[in-house]
């Protein structure tokens, strides 16, 4: 009885403190402590507010820092995607060209059958000097390739079938030592055969002395022997070599196919010498 008496006395004596604060605040008595009050808490409400608008801007900033990263990496992705796509168009779009520059090159030469090969494979002479001395396409007999078979592109003469297989064959180049072409000066007609030389560029040889040969000229197929067509271009005179004491002058030829960048080749698969060709391409030295 005691215990349930203390607290009903507590219960009434808060009550009865409660009632006067109401009836003292709402007859204003109680404004100069509220106003005291205020002027102490307010200090601390306004730190408690600016933390509190602190807490909620990190909060959005954290958010906001999280979508950036996850829209970055999509962005990155997206980038990459994109950068790879451009590589392969912009090489489907070499090809292409290399592929147009073939079809225009059969078209303006519609006197020979041709094949299109693709490089597979560059085989690097063992020698000290590291020459490129042939290549490897995929064509071979079961396509219709022979030994001895013409081979061009777009730019003029590659060289010609010296090995063949089933499906895949050897492209023995003009620039190989092993390699010799009847060739002539097109501005004057002097003949020659253009010879590889191992480590260096191919260099015209038996050229007759009183043949006017100048830095400049280019060098085409003559025809002659019959183991190439005429009129393909073969390079561009860079140097005169001529001595008195000699019977023949030279002239090194720099080549107009860049063999170190080659993709597609052309194989002249009905290739014949033609006649009267000897008659045709006299010297006019």
């Amino acid at each position: 009885m005691t215990r349930v008496s203390g607290r009903t006395t507590l219960f009434f004596i808060l009550a009865g403190i409660s009632i006067a604060l109401l009836i003292l605040s709402s007859s204003g008595q109680m404004a100069p402590i509220e106003s005291a009050a205020s002027v102490v808490t307010r200090p601390f409400l306004a730190a408690f507010n600016a933390v509190g608008q602190r807490l909620s801007q990190v909060a959005q900033t954290v958010g906001e820092l999280n979508t950036l990263r996850s829209l970055n990496q999509q962005l990155k992705s997206r980038v990459d995607t994109l950068t790879i796509d451009n590589l392969r168009l912009t090489e489907v779009e070499a090809e292409n060209q290399q592929l147009r520059d073939l079809l225009r090159f059969k078209q303006l030469n519609p006197t020979y059958d041709y094949r299109g090969g693709q490089i597979i494979a560059r085989v690097i002479s063992q020698a000290e000097t590291n020459y490129l001395s042939s290549l490897s396409i995929d064509l071979g007999s079961e396509q219709g390739i022979a030994r001895g078979m013409p081979v061009v592109n777009e730019q003029g003469l590659i060289g010609r079938i010296d090995k063949v297989g089933p499906h895949s064959s050897t492209v023995l180049l003009i620039i190989d030592p092993s390699s010799g072409v009847q060739a002539l000066v097109k501005r004057n007609r002097a003949v020659g055969v253009v010879n590889g030389r191992a480590g260096a560029l191919p260099v015209m040889e038996y050229i007759p002395m009183d043949a006017d040969i100048s830095v400049g000229d280019e060098v085409i197929t003559s025809g002659l022997g019959g183991a190439f067509p005429k009129n393909v271009a073969i390079g561009q005179v860079i140097e005169v070599i001529r001595h008195d004491y000699d019977m023949y002058q030279q002239a090194v030829i720099r080549p107009t196919a860049n063999f170190m960048r080659l993709e597609f080749v052309l194989v002249i698969t009905n290739f014949k010498p033609l006649p009267g060709q000897p008659a045709e391409l006299e010297s006019v030295g």
